[in-house]
């Protein structure tokens, strides 16, 4: 019988013994690949698609060239994409050592771009910048645009290292000022993702810390709520105990859990997000699934709810968005192992649900691709056909999805999502979406940033014009 989550608030942090081994994501487990490794593809059957660059209504106007940056004349790999007021941030991953920081492009001529900064870079020695947000922030303490950049430990055994995320005021995004830093257990690899939003005259951070209660023995969470209002004094607020959920409160158990279904699941916290209205946060806490938080107070957040899976299905939830005025949640699963026993043959694809009743999401539907089942009988285990990150705008759903490139899926009926277009370039390695005025943006974990519009789009240099 499935059982239903009633409300209730969530308090305190309990302290407990980790027992077991953690089978979960890249990071711990029987299986480790990594991200972006295009030298290993022989070994991962990674796929080279056939590249399409015009395919429907997507078109590709502008591939920068990523300037090198470093003292040793290397270049770094790239990871997620953010855009904020005619700039795009672009993250970087691990390729020869991280500490590639965030890159900055001045979008004013998307045809065009400037690469105008580069920061975050020198912060932190032995770590990787994947992830950026920025935002319009009005506190008593800061008043401009505010960068959030998470930091990602290379090695825990770094004495020089540490992981977490940094604050930078990007109001003049050509001249970027660092302001503060929020420090993580060292236990852990660091901040993977996080969100950044305004509650009032409050900017909070919400940090996907992966593996920071298994690692510091309880001590820190892997959800963790930081008031930034003073970007120079972060101060954590809030820390989520997953065992405060009566359903799994028995049977947690050092990143498992006994599901309803019987099965041993993994649980942690890969990414979060906050709606526009900063009310509320949507958590993928991977085989637990996309957990719902009222955060109005963020001292104090109320469950209340969460989504599901089937007992075939993986959980692997991995990011989300909203669509719709916030009555749709997107969840993408990024299955990069899909063959394991107990469970469908699939890799990563998309599930829809209907969040008017926030304590009781509905599945509406599922959205897969021809990669979704095209798997090999041996060295099947790879990114590059699961999906990996959504955005929304209006009736059009975005999604990266590495080899695949991105993907326009139309969800006008949420119920029946159809694909209506697709961007694969060349040696495709697609990390990160954004939707910026009547401009895609993507990120190519090998390339860097791709400027993409539609076919039926009118060019506008005046970014303060959209097109939809």
């Amino acid at each position: 019988m499935k059982k239903k989550f009633l409300k209730f608030t969530l308090t305190g942090a309990l302290i407990f013994l980790m027992t077991g081994q953690v089978v979960a994501h890249d990071e711990i487990g029987d299986v480790s690949v990594e991200k972006g490794e295009r030298t290993n593809y022989e070994n991962l059957a990674v796929p080279i698609l056939e590249r399409s660059k015009n395919l429907k209504f997507l078109k590709e106007v502008a591939t920068p060239q990523m300037k090198i940056v470093r003292e040793d004349g290397k270049e770094n790999s790239y990871a997620d994409v953010y855009a904020h007021k005619g700039y795009a941030y672009v993250g970087t991953h691990r390729r020869n050592g991280g500490n590639g920081g965030v890159r900055v492009f001045d979008l004013k001529d998307p045809e065009n771009p400037k690469e105008v900064a580069v920061f975050a870079n020198d912060a932190i020695p032995g770590t990787w910048q994947e992830k950026v947000i920025v935002k319009s922030v009005t506190t008593p303490y800061f008043h401009g645009d505010l960068a959030v950049v998470s930091v990602q430990q290379m090695s825990r055994n770094n004495p020089e290292s540490k992981g977490g995320f940094l604050l930078y005021d990007v109001t003049n995004p050509a001249n970027p000022q660092k302001l503060g830093f929020w420090e993580v257990t060292k236990k852990t690899n660091g901040t993977h993702e996080l969100y950044l939003t305004m509650q009032g005259n409050r900017a909070v951070v919400l940090a996907a810390n992966p593996y920071a209660d298994y690692y510091s023995n309880g001590e820190e969470r892997d959800f963790q709520i930081v008031d930034v209002s003073d970007p120079t004094k972060p101060e954590t607020v809030w820390q989520f105990d997953p065992r405060t959920l009566p359903e799994v409160s028995e049977t947690f158990n050092g990143y498992h859990w006994e599901s309803p279904d019987g099965k041993i699941r993994p649980l942690f916290n890969h990414s979060t997000m906050v709606d526009e209205t900063g009310k509320f946060a949507y958590v993928s806490m991977w085989d637990l699934g996309t957990v719902i938080f009222d955060i109005q107070d963020p001292t104090n957040p109320i469950f209340f709810g969460r989504t599901e899976f089937a007992s075939n299905q993986q959980g692997s939830a991995h990011s989300s968005t909203l669509a719709k005025g916030g009555t749709i949640l997107i969840e993408t699963r990024e299955v990069y192992a899909p063959v394991r026993e107990g469970y469908e043959q699939a890799y990563g694809y998309t599930r829809i649900f209907d969040i008017k009743d926030k304590t009781n999401p509905k599945l509406l539907s599922e959205f897969t691709t021809d990669l979704t089942y095209d798997i090999p009988d041996t060295n099947n285990v790879t990114f590059a056909k699961t999906v990996h990150d959504p955005k929304v705008r209006g009736n059009t759903l975005y999604l990266s999805y590495y080899a695949g490139g991105v993907l326009a899926v139309d969800i006008t009926d949420a119920s029946n999502p159809t694909e209506i277009a697709r961007y694969t370039p060349e040696n495709s390695d697609i990390w990160g979406v954004f939707v910026d005025r009547n401009y895609i943006l993507a990120s190519d974990i090998g390339n860097g940033l791709k400027v993409l519009q539609k076919n039926n789009s009118v060019t506008s240099r005046n970014y303060n014009i959209l097109q939809y």
